[in-house]
């Protein structure tokens, strides 16, 4: 039974920093792309950032050169450093497969960023 845990998310102010964890189990982790996706309120849930198997990172514009993504595959965890957020960067965070699992973007975990 594949299970993916999201931990880490909170309030912060315009310029600070969080870290989500996601915590895996249930399928091959360390063979697995995995992403970190997010959702604001009245939009669409978009990808925020990816790492392959062989640790390549790929992020989207938005987040680009202040949020990054790391792997432990002894852990099956995958983390998400968010750095210098923004107020458009309040979301709920869902880890998930890249491309994702239909049906597991439950619970993630809410950012809410102020300014």
């Amino acid at each position: 039974q594949v299970r993916l845990v999201e931990s880490g998310g909170g309030k912060v102010q315009a310029g600070g920093s969080l870290r989500l964890s996601c915590a895996t189990s249930g399928f091959g982790f360390s063979y697995t792309t995995m992403g970190w996706y997010r959702q604001a309120p009245g939009s669409q849930r978009e990808l925020v950032a990816k790492i392959f198997p062989d640790g390549r990172t790929i992020y989207s514009d938005s987040v680009k050169g202040r949020f990054a993504i790391s792997r432990d595959n002894a852990k099956a965890a995958v983390d998400l450093q968010m750095n210098n957020l923004k107020p458009d960067d309040t979301a709920r965070y869902d880890c998930n497969k890249y491309p994702a699992l239909l049906g597991y973007w439950d619970p993630g975990t809410q950012v809410i960023v102020s300014s």
